[in-house]
């Protein structure tokens, strides 16, 4: 069989080709597994052969190592512990011959092959050489092969737990490492392979970190690494900072300084993947003071591991104006959706975490920002402004923010109607939210919204819920926490007089042309659930008037069209969401005798809904409707039991579904609700 045709064809643009050939591979593994192996090891070797079919060659030795399923991964570990030894070992030196060839896909491959190997021989005792070997590599010229070699000894730290090596091979690993970082080396692709293969080796050097001498040469070398002439370098360095902030936190105090002046420049000056990693060390040092703060409070006693060295309180008045200029840096065209991520971005969540680390602190450092960006006629300037004024709000005490906040609530109710630029509508709107989110609600000792503002609220936020998907969604995430601030009021509620019309918006918002963009149909009904969720019995009849129309929505999605698997996808959905609605509506009307007594009138179409919906699914159960019947069984009790007979087969079907264990710990609770639902009435059912 000519292999390397073979993984061509396998690569091949017409599809009959590309499976004829995948069946070959498939049969021949399944038929012959130590000479499939070795086929592929020898085609990866090849530097007669085509790239292509060597860097699929490699892949597929990958995968027959390692599996993102543990049973999977299990299995093959057994499998290739099996091999016979003499077929492991021609594969092995087919592997480490492949980190001298000229080709730096095939390198790179192979490199990532050792690294699996080693992650299953190396706890076994076995390939104790592997190694010696890739050192002895290292003092080679070429420059290719230390490249190779040094990126092999990255991934090899990445598979492999600290415990494997032995403190003389991780001391001889660094060494080579933090040599070939060193700006002696000239070869810019073998520092690149250093610093990230320092990177996977941080973990190993605790107790090289524990020597000062030993730790200075490695800051030293890192740092020099972070002002390298190639961006990709600096990149690098600075994520090795990043690591390192973590994991040697307790280490960090005398560099500190030194670590200031370089982010800060990397912040202000550096292309922007530098500049990110530059910001996220800060970051990174505000989840260490914040775990340990709340961990231990202010008081350092014995049995605290790590004491907290206030790192982020000492730079504030620095840090806090190097991170309101990142605010300022927008880009005009940046994309609304949550997975952008530019350097404003990351400057606003390190301050939001400079925030919570340091409290009261940072509120004089940035109120003057504000108070000069927020008018200003240039949008960066407003938009960065509402930015900080919304990072902050979690952290500091609520007196300290009271004031201000007083003020700003009607200049941004104003700003989220009348203010002309898109992205700063967005940015108020979230700040909105976030100042429901974290000071309002009944533990508050002095109320932001009052009977005279709440009425101009809530106009503004169903106004604005008609605005841009992105600037809506916002929208109905700020009046998803003022609902959710007056969870506990008690028998009547500020919102009641405003309830269907806040319904009626939000059921206006599910059905936009627009409402797939920017999440904004599942915010709406999230936004729906809490508005019901956290109603009072006044507004009981008008939750039970939404029964039907949300039963409607669902049985729509339930009409027999044939659809693509896109629009599959977004119809399951849908149901998910409509499920999720119905379920909390359960919830509320049972939880009364009154709403009770007239919601049972539904309960057979509801569940019959239900069931539609996991018959259209075929293979696999709908978490949500999962949960949504609990809530109904919890609500009907004994008379649950007529539901039993055609609901069994989906129950079961949840139940062996261990692939995905979210469903399957679903219906082991629901199998609880039901089962307390039928008491002793029926054992026979389950």
């Amino acid at each position: 069989m000519e292999v390397t045709q073979v993984l061509l064809n396998a690569q091949s643009i017409d599809g009959t080709v590309r499976k004829h050939a995948e069946e070959s591979l498939k049969q021949f593994q399944e038929q012959n597994l130590p000479s499939f192996l070795l086929s592929l090891s020898g085609e990866l070797a090849n530097d007669e052969k085509p790239v292509d079919s060597r860097k699929l060659a490699g892949l597929i030795l990958k995968n027959a190592l390692d599996a993102k399923e543990q049973h999977r991964k299990f299995e093959l570990v057994q499998r290739w512990l099996s091999l016979d030894a003499n077929v492991k070992t021609q594969i092995k030196t087919c592997l480490l011959k492949t980190l001298t060839s000229p080709v730096p896909d095939a390198r790179s491959t192979a490199s990532q092959v050792i690294a699996k190997v080693a992650g299953i021989e190396l706890p076994q005792k076995q390939w104790p050489e592997l190694i010696g070997l890739l050192l002895s590599n290292i003092h080679q010229l070429p420059a290719h092969v230390k490249q190779a070699t040094l990126e092999t000894l990255g991934y090899l730290c990445e598979e492999v737990s600290p415990d494997v090596v032995d403190q003389d091979h991780v001391n001889k690993i660094l060494t080579a490492v933090v040599q070939g970082m060193n700006a002696a080396e000239g070869n810019n692709d073998v520092r690149l392979a250093a610093t990230r293969a320092l990177y996977n080796a941080l973990s190993f050097a605790q107790a090289n970190f524990n020597n000062d001498m030993e730790r200075d040469y490695i800051m030293r070398v890192v740092c020099e690494a972070t002002q390298s002439p190639e961006v990709k370098i600096r990149q690098a360095a600075f994520e090795c900072l990043v690591s390192i902030s973590s994991t040697y936190y307790d280490k960090l105090a005398p560099y500190m300084q030194d670590i200031y002046n370089i982010t800060a420049k990397a912040v202000r000056e550096d292309e922007e993947p530098v500049a990110l990693q530059a910001i996220e060390f800060w970051s990174s040092i505000c989840d260490e003071e914040i775990d340990i703060l709340e961990e231990y409070g202010g008081d350092f006693t014995a049995d605290s591991d790590v004491p907290c060295f206030y790192f982020i309180k000492q730079a504030l008045p620095a840090l806090v104006p190097m991170l309101l200029e990142t605010l300022l840096k927008q880009e005009e065209d940046q994309d609304q959706d949550e997975g952008a991520w530019n350097i404003a971005m990351a400057g606003g969540t390190c301050l939001g975490l400079v925030a919570r680390t340091v409290g009261d602190d940072i509120v004089p450092l940035v109120i003057p920002f504000i108070e000069e960006n927020i008018t200003k006629p240039d949008w960066r300037q407003r938009e960065g402004a509402t930015y900080a004024f919304g990072s902050i709000l979690e952290g500091p005490s609520p007196d300290k923010l009271l004031h201000i906040v007083n003020v700003a609530l009607s200049f941004m109710l104003s700003a989220l109607t009348k203010d002309p630029n898109n992205h700063v509508k967005d940015t108020t709107a979230w700040t909105l939210g976030r100042i429901f989110e974290f000071l309002h609600g009944s533990t508050m000792d002095t109320p932001i919204i009052t009977q005279a503002n709440c009425q101009q609220i809530i106009t503004v936020l169903l106004q604005s819920m008609k605005d841009t998907p992105n600037v809506a969604e916002k929208a109905c995430g700020a009046l998803y926490f003022l609902a959710q601030g007056y969870e506990d009021v008690g028998p009547t509620s500020p919102l009641t007089p405003f309830f269907q019309e806040i319904v009626q918006s939000l059921l206006t918002v599910t059905h936009r042309e627009d409402a797939g963009e920017s999440r904004l149909r599942t915010a709406a009904y999230e936004t729906l659930n809490e508005v019901v969720r956290c109603s009072t019995d006044e507004t009981a009849p008008m939750v039970l008037q939404l029964v039907p129309v949300i039963m409607m929505e669902l049985h729509k999605t339930l009409e027999g069209q044939k659809l693509s698997s896109d629009e599959r996808e977004k119809q399951s959905e849908l149901q998910g969401l409509l499920c999720g609605c119905l379920q909390v509506i359960i919830q509320k009307l049972g939880s009364s005798e009154p709403t009770k007594y007239v919601f049972m009138q539904y309960a057979d179409q509801i569940m019959g809904l239900f069931l539609r919906v996991f018959a259209c699914r075929s293979a696999t159960v709908h978490e949500e409707a999962m949960l949504a019947i609990g809530a109904l069984a919890y609500s009907t009790g004994p008379d649950f039991a007529k539901y039993m007979p055609e609901f069994y087969k989906y129950l079961e079907m949840g139940l062996q579904n261990f692939e995905e264990y979210q469903v399957c710990a679903v219906t082991v609770g629901v199998v609880g609700d039901i089962c307390r639902a039928l008491e002793e009435k029926n054992p026979t059912l389950l």
